[in-house]
This record gives C-alpha cells, structure tokens and sequence, in this order.
C-alpha cells in the first residue's frame, strides 16, 4: 500500500526546487518551514490512509453511466466530500473567494500524493483547479461572485470542454456554436468528447468551461470564444435553479483511469432533462474570440499538474515494486549467504530497474516543484524586469514538466510491472494498474509532441534565444559550485558538465535553425530536444540536495550521473543530426 514519502518530498520542494532560499528571503507571507511541514503531513497522512485504499477498487469498478447520471466508484464519494471538508480545493485559490492563497509549488507537492494515491480521483480536482484560475483571470465580477467561492470550497466542481470528434490537437475546427439571446446569454449546441468529470455525483452543481464559435466568428481558432455553462443555473440568491439544456450523452471504456469519468457532452439537445428549453445557456468568460488566450490559462497550470500526476504515479509504482522485490524470493546470489533462494532485491539487474526507477521519479519530482516554483515568482514579483524573468522560466519549464514527467510515468511504471515479473502482468497484484493509468498522461492536455513542438518553437526563442542559454549558463554556475562544496566526486561533477555541454550545443544548433527560418529539423528534433533538456537538468537539480544530506542524495546522484546521464549523447546526436534520415525514411510511411 502506498506510503507518502512526505520527507523526500519536503525535501525536493526545499532543496531540488530552492523553495528553502525563496522562504528565507520572505517571498510568501502565508508559508514558512512549520506550516509547509504540517501540510505536507496532513496531505500525506490522507493521501495514504483515506484515498489510496480506494485505488484498486476503483480501477475494477469504474465509473457507471446511466440515464445521463454518473456514479462513481464505492466509496469515492464519500472520500471528496473528506478531501473538501479538510480545506484541500482552496489550497492555492485566491483568498478573497476563500481559499488559502499558498504557493502552487505547494499545491503541487500535494496534488503529486493525491495522484499517488489514485490519478484516477486526483484528476476531477485538477480541473476545478484550472477552472478558478480562468475565471480569477478571465471572468466577469458577476460570473467571479457566484461561481468562484463555491469553484474553491470545492462544493461545485469545474470541467474543460475542448475536443469535439473532429477537432483534437487542433481546435481550429471547433464547431460547437453559442447564439447570443442579447440579454447577457448565449445559447450553446454542439457535443464534446473525452471530457474529464464531465458528470459526477460528488457535487451537485458542475461548471463547465467551454470553446465555442460566435455566429459571426472568423475562421480558425482566432474565431473561438470560451463560455460558462452550468449543469444547473444558479439563483440571485445562490441557491440552485433550473437544469440546463447539458447532458452526458455516453462515458468511455478506457485502458486506464477508469474511475474517472470521461465523458461524451452534449449540449443543447432539449431533451427532457432540460428545464430552459432547447440550447444550453451560458456566459462569455474573457473577451469574444479570444477564448484560447483564457483556455490556456486553465490549460498551462493544468500541464503542471499532469506532471505532478506523472510524479506521483511514478513514486507508486516504485514503492510497490520494492515492497514486492524485498519479499519475492528467486535464485542465488554470491554475495547473500543462503540456504535456499534469496530475495530479488539481490540481484543486479532488479537493483537497475529499481534504482532507475528511483532516480527518474526524483528526477521529474524535481522539475515539477522548480517549474511550479517559476510560475509562483512570476506572480509574486511586482518588478517588470523580474517579473518577465520568472514568467520566461515558467514558461520554458512547463513544458519539460509535462513531458518528461509524463513519458517517465509510463517508463516507471512498466518498469515496475516488469520487476513483478509475470505476477505483474496478472490485475490482482496491483502492478498493472499504475501503467494502465500512467499511459494517458503523454497524450492529454497537449500531447508530449506538441509540448516539445512548443518548447523548440515558442519557448527557445523568449527574449531573442537569449533566456534559455542564460539558463544554461546558471546551471553550468551551480555545477561549479557543487564542484567547489568538496561534495561532488570529480568524476560525477565532470560528467554533469559534460551533460550541459551537450544540452548547450543542441540548443545552439536549433537557434541557429530558427533564425534561418528552417522549420523541418526543428520539428524533427523537437522531442528528442525535449528529453535532452529534461534528462540533463535533472541531474542538475538533484545536485543542490548532496551538501544538504550526502549520504543520502549522492549515491542516486552518481547511479544518474553514471547510467541515465549518458543518453544525452545520443540525443544531442538525434537533434543534430536526425532531421534528414527522418525525412528519408518517411517516405516508406506512403508506400503500399
């Protein structure tokens, strides 16, 4: 059963992230050491004991459909209603609308044992999540006054509708409509698909955030506006009206997540569910045709959080296959005096995987919290110049938080199958359902693609390419301190340098190529690039934890350093020099 390792935690957020040294310059009023450790233990402590014990019940029981009503799994219920009586939704939210106003990087270390626990529970909160901070953003004082408070209690909960069955990654075919009915309203019809807690019984009132064209919008996604609508309309006084013209239509049979509902919307249908007739009513957040601008707003946090999720789910599937690697008993070992056969842990090869799989979570844990810790500073700073800084920083992490902690969720947790060996593969272990589970995080809220699309694209060129090598440049000061703290081995301080040589040529190489305007090898080295970058600040970011605990940090530092570190070659190799193979070798794709 999963444990939440709340001291690794607190000290990833103080020492991988640097939220120790943002602390003591008094950048958050509201957080210090004793709050942050009592949170962290809280969170925890529910995390382990109230929601992880529901996980595999979940995973076989699923959501259930039935005459547009969701029921979740047993128990589910019951669990929100703890996790939002203990203050949980608010964690982050803006306090003037009740909630606790702590940093993200905080909200994240929580959302990571929450996905621990089960992703499948965690995700409905992450959209409620996003959703306050487009409305705080984006919305109307009269939309912020009756809809935030009950968004940060948690008493109503939030959904994201983007993808309709011809409009995926690309939401320039949006075709969902909204009529103006010229007295504030708009009339919406259209259906979604693949919407995350888009009904639920855990409350009983669900805002969905929607993109939706204007009659007269352009073409493109220039033309998409974003809309409130919800499942019940909301009174002067607060209290609960009439249904709205919106209903679940059919729920997903998945691979994984399975507790979650992912459901297909429809809206405007005029059914007999509906008690304002034919066409959904909702509300204009932000401006007429710039709903993207407000989505990704919900959208760029909500990256972070998948990250976290991947974290998570990586820390879950690594707890459990160590549990099962001290008890599994199979085979001899030279070094282990024993009559008969001794445990797995033993042997080398399970040691690789387990110590992979450690080093990876520790990896992606820390660039969650240092991306989240961005985002935070931006807001925090009121200086022009700081403030573009930290938004810039933000804005070149989230990517590789999304990406790298997802695809390394996937690369976690099918390590943790095969470490079960056949039991593995078999449901009742447990095992299964983590890498079931982990597989939608590269594909959801922007595919890994298209984050590294983003990253070589968007990301490389802030501040005229100038952000990223500065960034570069920090990184390669903190290895020479860590070199000079009389910590580091030569041998691990050298190959750290070698890594960011490696990321510092691939990243010159690639501006090179955007300032030439040659779009093919950027796109063919986008992910490779991606991985790259993510793999060598890893090793980077675990480095600022050994003068704090030695004997603890430095053996993983040295197992990454010495094992995972050297892919970096091969991908700096790939982004150099992939681009015209690729482009070759397509061309088999077309033939017969």
């Amino acid at each position: 059963m999963y444990r939440a390792p709340v001291d690794e935690i607190a000290f990833a957020l103080r020492h991988h992230a640097g939220l120790s040294q943002v602390l003591g310059d008094g950048v958050f009023s509201h957080l210090d050491d004793d709050v942050l450790d009592a949170i962290m233990g809280e969170a925890g402590r529910f995390a382990s004991e109230e929601i992880a014990p529901l996980n595999l019940s979940g995973d076989r029981e699923g959501a259930k459909l039935a005459n547009g009503a969701i029921t979740t799994p047993k128990g589910w219920k019951e669990a929100y209603a703890h996790w939002r009586e203990g203050g949980w939704n608010g964690l982050s939210a803006p306090e003037a609308y009740g909630g606790q106003d702590l940093p993200l990087v905080v909200n994240m270390a929580a959302f990571e044992m929450w996905a621990s626990a089960s992703v499948a529970f965690a995700l409905g909160p992450t959209l409620t999540m996003g959703g306050i901070e487009a409305l705080a953003a984006h919305g109307s004082p009269e939309l912020q006054k009756r809809y935030l408070e009950k968004l940060v209690s948690g008493e109503w909960m939030a959904t994201m509708n983007l993808t309709e069955p011809q409009a995926g990654s690309d939401l320039s075919t949006v075709r969902t409509k909204a009529v103006p009915e010229g007295d504030g309203t708009y009339r919406l019809s259209g259906q979604k698909i693949f919407i995350t807690f888009g009904e639920h019984d855990f409350t009983d009132n669900i805002v969905h955030l929607v993109l939706a064209r204007l009659p007269d919008a352009p073409e493109g996604t220039r033309g998409i506006s974003l809309f409130l609508v919800p499942k019940f309309l909301v009174n002067e006084d607060g209290t609960l009206g009439k249904r709205n013209d919106v209903i679940c239509s059919g729920v997903e049979h998945k691979m994984g997540i399975h507790g979650s509902p992912t459901c297909t919307m429809v809206y405007g249908d005029g059914g007999a569910h509906s008690e304002v007739g034919t066409g959904a009513i909702g509300w204009l957040v932000g401006e007429e045709n710039r709903g993207l601008n407000c989505m990704f707003t919900m959208m760029n946090n909500a990256r972070v959080a998948i990250g976290a999720h991947g974290v998570g789910l990586c820390e879950a599937a690594t707890q459990k296959a160590l549990e099962y690697a001290r008890e599994r008993r199979q085979g001899k070992a030279k070094a282990v005096a024993s009559e008969g056969a001794v445990a797995i842990l033993h042997h080398a090869d399970i040691q690789r995987e387990l110590l992979t799989m450690k080093a990876l979570t520790a990896a992606s844990r820390a660039l969650v919290y240092s991306c989240a810790l961005a985002i935070d500073l931006a807001h925090a700073n009121e200086d022009t110049e700081k403030k573009k800084y930290w938004q810039e920083r933000a804005n070149l992490l989230t990517p590789l938080a999304k990406a790298f902690s997802s695809d390394n969720a996937v690369e976690v947790t099918g390590r943790g199958v095969q470490v079960h060996g056949g039991m593995g593969f078999i449901e009742e272990t447990g095992a299964a359902v983590f890498y079931r589970d982990a597989r939608i995080g590269t594909i959801y809220e922007g595919t890994n693609g298209i984050q590294a699309i983003d990253l070589v694209m968007r990301k490389l060129p802030q501040s005229g390419g100038q952000h990223v090598l500065s960034y570069i440049g920090e990184l390669s000061e903190q290895v020479d301190a860590f070199k000079a703290s009389g910590e580091a081995t030569a041998e691990v301080a050298a190959r750290l340098s070698w890594g960011l040589d490696q990321l510092r040529d691939a990243t010159v190489f690639l501006q090179e190529k955007l300032q030439a305007g040659d779009e093919q090898p950027l796109m063919a080295a986008a992910t490779p690039y991606l991985r790259l970058f993510s793999i060598v600040l890893g090793a980077v970011l675990l480095s600022r934890g050994v003068t704090h605990d030695p004997e603890g940090q430095s053996p993983l530092l040295r197992f990454y350093a010495e094992n995972l570190l050297a892919e970096a070659a091969g991908l700096k190799d790939r982004v150099i020099h992939g681009a015209a193979s690729l482009d070759e070798a397509a061309k088999l794709l077309w033939k017969d």
